[in-house]
């Protein structure tokens, strides 16, 4: 079984480093408010990564684009992530935005966060959805599609156990600690970013592999 997907999404997806938001947001939540956020953000993450694995492909076929092109377009998506995690920010950040406090402003005044902003687009933005897509494509028969659907069962899992156990990774890692986590995934990143890129590229200019 191929894993590199799983380590892939696992990389974009970070839950550790959305750990300080969910904190944030749900700092006056009740024990069961912040349960189901933790329930709705989960699910929510498992049905945006099954989408994308079963449809990802005729939506692009739908809209007659090449899967060479997206996989170009979507390494360029992933690299950018990998230097938003290489300066210690989630990797579907957007700094010219004001989508976080927005977040906080919906929390304060009782409105759910676990789908917004929580799961689209601070753990499942357009990086996470395009390398479903672009494995999707590389997966042989319906059960390495099955394998690549379960993948997001495991993502949704630990984004329920780092959420629920925020507050004990917070004090035992601190700041610090999920700096670092994030820029070693960043790193890992950022090489499978380069070799989807070059993949694309090397189906749409085969020259630039020729012998």
């Amino acid at each position: 079984m191929d894993l590199k997907p799983l380590i892939t999404l696992l990389a974009i997806v970070n839950p550790l480093a959305i750990v300080p938001f969910f904190i944030h947001y749900t700092q006056g939540f009740s024990y069961p408010q912040r349960r189901r956020t933790i329930q709705v953000a989960s699910f929510s993450v498992f049905c945006v990564i099954a989408a994308c694995a079963l449809l990802g492909l005729q939506i692009l076929d739908f809209f007659n684009i090449s899967l060479q092109s997206f996989q170009v377009g979507g390494g360029m998506l992933l690299l950018i992530s990998a230097m938003n995690m290489l300066n210690a920010q989630p990797a579907e950040a957007k700094p010219s935005t004001n989508e976080y406090e927005e977040g906080a402003e919906k929390a304060a005044a009782g409105s759910s966060i676990a789908v917004v902003p929580l799961t689209i687009p601070l753990l499942t933005g357009p990086a996470s959805m395009s390398t479903v897509v672009i494995y999707a494509d590389r997966a042989q028969g319906v059960w390495q599609t099955l394998a690549l659907v379960g993948y997001g069962v495991v993502i949704a899992l630990a984004t329920a156990v780092c959420f629920a156990l925020a507050d004990p990774i917070a004090r035992v890692l601190g700041k610090t600690g999920i700096n670092v986590m994030t820029r070693l995934m960043g790193l890992i990143l950022a090489a499978l970013a380069v070799e989807v890129m070059a993949d694309g590229l090397g189906k749409l200019f085969p020259i630039l592999v020729a012998r």
